[in-house]
Formats: C-alpha cells, sequence, structure tokens
C-alpha cells in the first residue's frame, strides 16, 4: 500500500489530498484500489502514514523513536527559510513530568466537563506549563507566549481559542479544587522522592497592585516588603518541607500582620494532612506570646527567631564554653530557659560577623567621604 496525492481546485487554490491506495494482481493484471481516502496530511502525518502502510512499524512510535533506517532527501540551503519557530523542548519536558505525576488524569476526573469549548482541565495545563516555561501574566501568555510556544502541537488546542479571558475563568474553576491538588500533590511527591514532613517551614510574603484593585476585597494597603507602601496589595501564605516542597498557600488581607496567620495556617495543614510530631519553623515575624502558648498547648514543636534584645539575657552563656561546630564557620549552644518551658538555641557565626564589620567598614568609607564636603557646606553658609 502506498499513498497518493489527489490536486483540487478550491477557491482558486491548488490543495492536495491523499488517498490510501492498494495495489493488486488480477487475472487481467495489475490493478490499485482506494482503501481509504486522509484528506490533507501534514508532512509528518503523511511519514507516519507511509511507514504504517508499508509495515515499516507495528506499533505507533513515541516521540523522538526515529525509524530505523533513515529517509534521505536534497535539500537546496540557499531556499531555506525559518517561518514561526516555536519553543518545544520545556513544554514537552513540562507535559511529560504531568503525566508522570499522573496530574492529568486526576485533574481531568476532578474538574468534569460542560459545555465549554475547551475543557478547564486542558485550560489548566495551558496556564501550568505556560507558567513552568516562561513565567508571565495571563495577558503575555494569550498574546504571545502561547504562540511562541508548540503547547497548540501538545495539547490540540487551536491559538485563537486562547484569550485572557478563558485563561482568567480557568483560574476561577480551577480555585475550587485547590485543596484536593494540594493533597494529591503531597502524596505523588512524597511518593516520587521520599520527602520528609517531620519539619515544616512557614513565612509570608507580598504582591502588589497597580491601580485601584477595586475587585478585589482582599487587596489592601499595608507593609510592604515591595517598598511600595502607594500600592494595595495581598499576602501569601506558604508552607514548605525541609526540601522545599511546597505542601500549601493561603492568600491573606493585605493589612495583616504575619503573627495573626500563625494559628490559622497551623490548624489548616493539620485538618488536611494530619497531626504528627512536626516541628514547625518560623521568624521571628510570626512570634507572639499568643502564638507560642497556641503551639506549646497543642503539644507542638517549634524552632522560631527571637527579637535580638533577648540576648541580653543570655551574655553570660555567649562568653562560656560549651559551643558545638555544626559546619564550619557556624558554633550552637542551646541554653534552657529560667522557667525550663523552652529551649534557646545561641548560634555564633563567623561568617555573619565578618559580613557586619564589612557593612560597618562600607558606612564609615561613605561617611568619611561626606563629612569634608559637609564641613565646606558649612563653612560656605558660616561666611554669608
Amino acid at each position: 500500500m502506498f499513498i497518493r496525492p489527489c490536486y483540487r481546485e478550491k477557491d482558486g487554490k491548488r490543495h492536495a489530498y491523499w488517498a490510501l491506495v492498494e495495489s493488486y494482481r488480477t487475472a487481467r493484471g495489475p490493478r490499485q484500489g482506494v482503501v481509504a481516502y486522509l484528506g490533507e496530511l501534514t508532512e509528518r502525518k503523511r511519514r507516519g502514514v507511509k511507514r504504517a502502510a508499508t509495515g515499516a512499524q507495528s506499533e505507533p512510535r513515541e516521540l523522538f523513536n526515529a525509524p530505523s533506517e533513515p529517509v534521505w532527501v536534497e535539500v537546496d540551503a540557499t531556499k531555506v527559510e525559518v517561518r514561526r519557530d516555536r519553543q518545544f523542548g520545556g513544554v514537552w519536558l513540562g507535559w511529560q513530568l504531568v503525566k508522570q505525576l499522573g496530574l492529568d488524569a486526576f485533574l481531568a476526573g476532578l474538574m468534569s466537563g460542560g459545555r465549554e469549548d475547551v475543557s478547564w482541565a486542558v485550560m489548566t495545563w495551558v496556564l501550568v506549563l505556560g507558567r513552568l516555561c516562561d513565567p508571565s501574566s495571563e495577558l503575555h501568555l494569550a498574546e504571545h507566549g502561547y504562540a511562541q510556544s508548540a503547547l497548540s502541537d501538545l495539547l490540540g488546542v487551536a491559538e485563537d481559542k486562547i484569550n485572557e479571558d478563558r485563561l482568567y475563568r480557568t483560574l476561577d474553576a480551577l480555585l475550587p479544587h485547590k485543596e484536593k491538588v494540594e493533597v494529591f500533590l503531597k502524596e505523588r511527591l512524597g511518593e516520587l522522592f521520599d520527602l520528609k514532613y517531620d519539619l515544616l517551614l512557614y513565612d509570608v510574603t507580598s504582591t502588589y497592585f497597580e491601580g485601584q484593585a477595586a475587585g478585589n476585597p482582599q487587596a489592601k494597603r499595608g507593609y510592604s516588603r515591595d517598598h511600595r507602601s502607594d500600592c494595595k496589595q495581598v499576602c501569601i501564605a506558604l508552607v514548605v518541607t525541609r526540601d522545599g516542597f511546597p505542601l500549601g498557600y493561603e492568600v491573606f488581607d493585605g493589612n495583616r500582620h504575619d503573627s495573626t496567620t500563625v494559628e490559622e495556617i497551623v490548624e489548616k495543614m493539620e485538618g488536611r494532612y494530619g497531626k504528627a510530631d512536626r516541628i514547625w519553623v518560623m521568624d521571628r515575624g510570626m512570634v507572639s506570646e499568643a502564638n507560642l502558648l497556641f503551639l506549646r498547648r497543642g503539644g507542638r514543636r517549634y524552632i522560631v527567631g527571637t527579637p535580638r534584645s533577648q540576648l541580653k539575657a543570655f551574655e553570660q552563656q555567649l562568653v562560656t564554653g560549651g559551643w558545638h561546630q555544626i559546619r564550619e564557620g557556624l558554633d550552637v549552644k542551646l541554653c534552657p530557659s529560667p522557667d525550663g518551658v523552652e529551649t534557646f538555641i545561641l548560634c555564633r557565626s563567623a561568617d555573619r560577623q565578618q559580613k557586619e564589620k564589612a557593612i560597618h567598614a562600607r558606612f564609615e568609607q561613605r561617611l568619611g567621604l561626606k563629612l569634608p564636603r559637609q564641613m565646606k557646606m558649612t563653612k560656605c553658609s558660616e561666611d554669608f
């Protein structure tokens, strides 16, 4: 069997339609018959049909598995030009990872189809793979990123189906399933990488909005880590394992203090993944007497940062022995509190000491350069 082009004129243009043809012998000589009309085929599909028709492969080949015998053609390099080049490797690898996780089948069952033209599950992969390979906004993905990648070939969604409104609606459709997705990923990642959940790190960051953000009730003015107090923001809380794998996140009002989120986050993580013998690690921005009491009352263990002012209570321990070297340049010492309820970990870092000395030296140098100029300006003002 072989394929044969059949040419037709349509709208003043010549189109090639392909047919699968079988050659056989009869008493009156060889004859040919059409087995199937295949329609318009790309070069890649034609090669695949040819291999299947000639028996070169008994089953579909995986990507990058080239035919056992190459097909050689002559190419005039002077007439070759590149058109519509697209990024392929990154999105292909991301899609393979999604399938290895089994997340494609899980999400397809979770986001059941309705009247939408393109399923929400498929649109989710447009967002995920686009963000993985080219982190940007949904508007950039719709106007540039999708067309510049091979996502349309991998997912089978035409470029004209992708617009910012559909991408934003996909986020709305995915949000109700947030907790189930996080639980699924936690279980799968734990199986694949043998993750340990005995130590959880918790912190809060923020992101701000240009404009009024009138449609977002959580967008409020608060402490800006980006030094943009003129903009509204939201706070994003994230819990990760000791290896940096995320377990969950929550979005809080932009004016909420970090310390007020601790109890809510701890209870959500325990309700989602169970209460186990874990150690919570937080910085000094999370510390408050109410939070420490909450953690102790539930039998939870924790390591939290403490204010520098508390070092005064350990002046004697700082100058005495009993230090243990954790690594080169870092020593620690355990000191129980006077009431015996807590244990303080004193850290002595040679690298930190050198850094602070360098900071002070640069400050003194800048001050030394500015003082003569300031004195000169003061003298000029006195002469007037």
